[in-house]
This record gives C-alpha cells, sequence and structure tokens, in this order.
C-alpha cells in the first residue's frame, strides 16, 4: 500500500496539489489521470521521493518498482544485469560479493561472503538471470540481446529493458510512467497480461485509452488541485466525473434560484414590521450560498482537418513492387499496393518492422531503392513524423507563431492566432520559442500546421506519443470526420480501431492489407 498525507506542491506561482491525501491499495491497479502539465510525473517523483513536496509526508511499501527514462545511466552494462538491478538488495549483495571475491579470503571476508549469500537466496537470486530472461523475452528482446551492453542495442529496446527493470524482484508496489511509449502492439498485450496478475498496489500513468482500460481497477484523477479516486476503468471515470459535476452545478443554479426568491422576500419587508421573517430568511440565504465551484484543469484541443480546397483523384498513390534495405538488411521487399481517395488505413506490426521506413517513402521524405511510388492526381501530402525534429528545429529562436505562419504563403495572421487558440496555445503561449515546447506542445503545433494548410492525404507515424488523452480522443476524431485520405502508425489501439477503416500489416516480412477495422482483424487473426 500506498499513502500520501496532506500532500501540497507548488511550482512557482502556480498550486499543484493542495493537501491531498489519497491511499493507493494492494491488488489495486490505478490509472492515473490529468491532462499534460496537471502534475502526474510530479507526483509520481514526489511518491518516490525524487522530488519534494512542498508539505506533506509519503509512505511506502519495503520494495517499489518504478520505471526510469534514464538510459544513459545504464550504457554500458549488460541488459540482464539492469533488469536485475530492479531489485537494490539483491544487486548490492551480488555487486559485494563479486569484489570480495577478488580479494584476499580472510575469516571476516568469509563471514561478510556467507551474509552475502544468505541476502542473495532470500531474494531469489539464484533464479534472478532466468527470471529476467522471461520477462526480457516477455517485452520482444532477442535473447542474443540479453548479454549486450545497452548502448549496442536499438533505443527502444532499451527502454523496455528498463520496463523489465520496475517490474523485476516481485515489487510490493509498482509505478509505472508512459510504460507503453515504447511498446508495440504484442509487448503491450503482454504487459497487460502481467499487470493483470500482479497483486501489488499498481499505480500506472498512460496515454493510450485502450490499456487504461483494459488493465485498471481505479482511476486517480488529478483535477481541481487534488487528487480524486474513481471506482472502474478510465470510460467509467469520465461518465462519473461528468455526472458528478453536472450535479454540483445543477445544485448551485437551484440555490441561486431559491436565494434570489429569498433576498426578494427581504427587499420587500426588510424595514416592516415582520422582521423575525426576514432574519429567517437572511440565515436561509447565509445556508444556501452555493460554493464556488473549482474550475477543472481539463482542456481539449480542437482540432478539425477542413476539407481539401483541391480534392485528389481516384487514385491517391500507386505503389509498384518498391524496396528498401539498410546495411544490405532488407525492411521492405517488393511492396505493391493502392491507395484509394477516401481511404483510412491503419498501419501496425512490431517494433523495428518499417513502418516508419513505409511512411517516409510515401510521403517522399526517404528514397526506396527500387520500385516505383506514383503521385495521383493532384495529391497534397501532409505529413507528421514521429521524430518532430525533421519538421520542427527545436533549435531555432523562431516561435510557435512564426513556425505556422511559414507554413501557408498569405495567412492572415487572425487565422494563425486562430489555430494556435484551437491547439490550446493561448495568450503569451503563440510567441513560445520552439526550444521552450513540451513534446504535447509540439505535436499539437504540428498538427496545426497540417490544419491550415488544408491537405488532401494525411501521413502520420506515431501522433500519440506525445499527447494526452483528450488530445488523443479529439484527433481521433477529427481522422475520422477528415474527407480525405489518411494513413496513420500507432501503437495506440483506441486511435486506430476508431481512425481506421482498413488495415496494413507487418507480418511474418510481409505486408498484408486487411479490409476492415483493427477489431475484426484481431478477431480474424485468432
Amino acid at each position: 500500500m500506498i499513502t500520501l498525507k496532506e500532500i501540497s506542491k507548488k511550482v512557482g506561482p502556480r498550486l499543484l496539489f493542495d493537501s491531498v491525501s489519497v491511499t493507493f491499495n494492494s491488488g489495486c491497479r490505478y490509472g492515473l489521470t490529468g491532462p499534460n502539465g496537471a502534475g502526474k510525473s510530479t507526483l509520481l517523483k514526489i511518491v518516490m521521493g525524487i522530488e519534494e513536496p512542498t508539505s506533506g509526508s509519503v509512505s511506502l511499501p519495503r520494495k517499489v518498482g518504478f520505471l526510469k527514462q534514464n538510459i544513459e545511466d545504464f550504457r554500458n552494462f549488460k541488459a540482464i544485469d539492469v533488469v536485475i538491478m530492479g531489485n537494490k538488495r539483491l544487486w548490492d549483495a551480488i555487486a559485494e560479493r563479486d569484489s570480495l571475491y577478488e580479494q584476499e579470503m580472510t575469516d571476516e571476508v568469509g563471514i561478510r561472503l556467507g551474509e552475502l549469500e544468505e541476502v542473495i537466496c532470500d531474494e531469489n537470486g539464484y533464479s534472478a538471470e532466468s527470471d529476467a530472461e522471461i520477462l526480457l523475452n516477455g517485452m520482444g528482446i532477442p535473447s542474443e540481446m540479453h548479454q549486450a551492453q545497452m548502448h549496442t542495442i536499438p533505443t527502444d529496446r532499451q527502454f523496455r529493458v528498463l520496463l523489465c527493470q520496475a517490474l523485476f524482484g516481485e515489487p510490493e508496489a509498482l509505478i509505472l510512467d508512459e510504460p507503453t511509449n515504447h511498446l508495440d502492439l504484442e509487448s503491450i498485450g503482454w504487459l497487460e497480461q502481467f499487470l493483470h496478475n500482479y497483486n501489488g498496489a499498481l499505480i500506472v500513468v498512460s496515454h493510450d485509452r485502450h490499456f487504461l482500460n483494459a488493465i485498471t481497477t481505479n482511476i486517480a484523477d488529478i483535477d481541481y488541485e487534488t487528487v480524486i479516486i474513481y471506482p472502474g476503468n478510465y470510460d467509467d471515470m469520465l461518465v462519473n466525473k461528468t455526472s458528478v459535476r453536472e450535479r454540483a452545478e445543477a445544485e448551485n443554479k437551484s440555490k441561486d434560484k431559491k436565494i434570489a426568491q429569498l433576498r426578494e422576500f427581504v427587499s420587500r419587508f426588510g424595514a416592516g414590521t415582520r422582521a423575525s421573517q426576514v432574519q429567517s430568511r437572511l440565515r436561509e440565504i447565509e445556508r444556501l450560498e452555493p460554493q464556488e465551484l473549482k474550475k477543472s484543469n481539463i482542456q481539449r484541443p480542437y482540432i478539425r482537418f477542413y476539407p481539401p480546397e483541391k480534392p485528389s483523384g481516384q487514385i491517391v498513390l500507386k505503389v509498384n513492387d518498391i524496396s528498401k534495405a539498410y546495411d544490405g538488411k532488407p525492411v521492405i521487399s517488393k511492396f505493391s499496393c493502392e491507395v484509394a481517395k477516401g481511404d483510412k488505413i491503419g498501419i501496425i506490426g512490431n517494433n523495428g518492422k518499417g513502418k516508419t521506413t513505409l511512411l517516409k517513402m510515401l510521403a517522399g521524405v526517404l528514397t526506396h531503392d527500387t520500385g516505383k511510388i506514383e503521385l495521383g492526381h493532384q495529391v497534397q501530402i501532409g505529413y507528421f513524423p514521429q521524430n518532430h525534429n525533421e519538421v520542427l528545429d527545436k533549435k531555432s529562436s523562431m516561435t510557435a507563431f512564426d513556425w505556422l505562419k511559414k507554413r501557408r504563403d498569405g495567412v492572415y495572421d487572425q487565422d494563425i492566432r486562430s489555430i494556435l487558440g484551437k491547439m490550446l496555445f493561448s495568450g503569451d503561449d503563440a510567441f513560445k520559442p520552439l526550444s521552450a515546447l513540451s513534446g504535447g506542445e509540439t505535436a499539437r503545433l504540428i498538427i496545426g500546421g497540417m490544419m491550415l494548410c488544408n491537405y488532401n492525404v494525411l501521413i502520420l507515424d506515431e501522433p500519440n506519443n506525445h499527447l494526452d488523452l483528450e488530445a488523443v480522443s479529439a484527433l481521433s476524431w477529427a481522422l475520422q470526420d477528415f474527407k480525405g485520405t489518411v494513413l496513420v502508425a500507432s501503437h495506440d489501439r483506441d486511435l486506430i480501431n476508431n481512425a481506421a477503416t482498413k488495415i496494413m500489416s507487418f507480418e511474418d516480412n510481409a505486408l498484408r492489407i486487411f479490409d476492415g477495422k483493427l477489431d475484426e482483424y484481431f478477431s480474424v487473426k485468432k
């Protein structure tokens, strides 16, 4: 169990939490939700003692698993050792034991070695490597990488190793901040099953709605400067939260109406002979005075991809036998397809299979080795890259307003301000330098640029990676409503299922196209 007692936190003049007291119980799986900037990561750092609260205290069990993001700190360690480091007591004992074996054997050293062997036995150290291998295999990390140094394996696999580290050693509580960020659908499914079988207290932050709905038993929602626990999953929380707010607003309206009637009585008879009745009404007014409802911090961007100024022809893309290899290793081999006007195609597959390579070739930002890609009549492509730096230079001194204005010739300033407002850049935020933008702000700005340009074909590579749940929902709706053509790669199952009507899947070194939604694809595949 994890207990927070009277936790408050101020960041500059802003109050994130005000005297929050909450308990996260063993056997329950809590989704920690709230928009970007609400304080989710800050709260997790307070829980783990990485950051101090302004006031209050935290009580933790002895062994807590925490998902770290600092892969550079582990670059020279073997992947399997990084996983075992998740049990600090065990790792420290193994490291000390190995160093003692290099020293001259004395009675004192022998006694200490015996003590360390007891610790290693107590922490199941003799099965540590096999337990770590099970986790690594579940995360899709091949056995040849288990003994490799971290810096020699791909970056996304390094983050998976850190996730295995958090899961290792049967922690009594588990704290995971965006665990699905570097996982493909297969690995996410494995993690869902693992967490379903986990018996400790789990707190997880995720912008993947399907993942939250699949694993959570409760939602801890950060809003109104506090943390409110709702039973059920994320969708259940939305229903409960909305109904609670609507009831409070309705009660306030009812009180306002009653108070108006009482004040009318007081104004009519205040100077007359009905003084006792007037005083009674005044006391009733004081009792009924509605409490001011705190403003919710939830904000949803208004994403709409407006109808293209120039509709494309019926065939948008014609792909003939394209191939692409890196260092002699084929990634795409003799792939052919046609993309028709109005198609909404979701692209799925394990990491490293070639989704990004394919989208870059279709968007015209990467050349193919062989084959041919033909664009249809009047095709205008808007591209959202997985790496935001491909379209936006964070090192430049340009502001968000300047960057957006350069996206389209002759655009009026008021149109730029309108787009920025819809993307939640209010007031002076419109003139933030690109270097100061968070991941979520950068993603929203790129989407704003796509909205501004009226493209008739949208190609998006993991657009949800830095967006909060509200923004992902808004993007999903916008892609459904868009009158043009969409190709989107994502590991967010809800986004693909809602936005796509066809699936392009990387399977067994081949690309296959399925005519139907993602849920239908999975049901057929089973």
